[in-house]
């Protein structure tokens, strides 16, 4: 069953000298219920624009962008803002915590624009989501006292406690070690399978992007099909030149690991 479908959607904005600069050009993507999908580019490719697009935060100046059968374009900004913070679970790269609020807090956060049962359970139910997590020990601890990979994790159930459709990651290992990140992922992945929530993950990591079932390369606006056949030795956190190459990337813009090793 389709959730979210892209049809020659195209973006561009218009420069103080009049002529049109193009983002992203006629792009289709079709996204399965539980489907989970990478998309790397490099910076500049207009990743952030695409993500924007997904998440119901900007739309296309061409196209259509339909989700659960309702195109975007149609509904109110009220029927969009109540749709995004539904369905849609945000990731990323920063954890964009709130300071001062324990881990709890954060996740409750969501949960105050829910009604009904959601609303009234709505500490137990972040509870057992950062329990999910594994951090049931660290419910009162403020951001400045988690790690990193902590913070991530906090994010992720914040993004999940709703149970929304949708979960988009914008490089939600990028603050992190490689180790870390592979865990966070692994984590990310598990979570999202079990609610069945369709996951979208936009990056430049190839370790990352070879954990999704399908991959596509986002380059000069333009988004195609990557192969990472090469790269599906993702579990071990090992890619060759060949699966770069499959992207277009050059070994270069693969991320370096930490102190120099890899």
């Amino acid at each position: 069953m389709t959730l979210l479908q892209l049809a020659g959607v195209a973006r561009s904005v218009r420069l103080p000298d009049g002529a049109n600069l193009d983002i992203l050009t006629d792009i289709d993507l079709e996204v399965e219920v539980g489907d989970h999908v990478s998309i790397v580019g490099r910076s500049g490719s207009g990743k952030t624009t695409l993500l924007n697009i997904l998440g119901m935060l900007d739309e296309p100046t061409a196209g259509t962008v339909t989700f659960e059968g309702r195109e975007v374009r149609g509904l109110s900004a009220r029927a969009r803002d109540l749709a995004r913070g539904r369905d849609i679970g945000f990731v990323f790269q920063q954890f964009n915590l709130l300071p001062g609020r324990t881990a709890l807090e954060q996740v409750v956060m969501p949960l105050m624009y829910s009604q009904g049962t959601m609303f009234w359970r709505r500490r137990e139910l972040a509870a057992e989501m950062l329990e999910r997590v594994g951090l049931a020990g660290r419910l009162d601890s403020k951001p400045e006292k988690l790690s990193g990979g902590e913070q991530q994790r906090v994010a992720i159930a914040r993004a999940l406690v709703r149970k929304p459709r949708l979960i988009l990651a914008d490089e939600p290992t990028g603050a992190l070690d490689i180790d870390t990140g592979a865990t966070v992922m692994a984590l990310l992945d598990d979570v999202a399978t079990e609610s069945g929530a369709a996951l979208i993950t936009i990056t430049h990591d190839l370790h990352v992007a070879a954990r999704a079932r399908r991959h596509y390369r986002l380059d000069g606006g333009v988004l195609r099909p990557a192969d990472l056949e090469l790269a599906f030795a993702a579990s071990t956190l090992t890619v060759d030149a060949s699966a770069e190459a499959a992207l277009g990337l050059s070994v270069a813009d693969a991320p370096a690991a930490p102190n120099g090793e890899g």
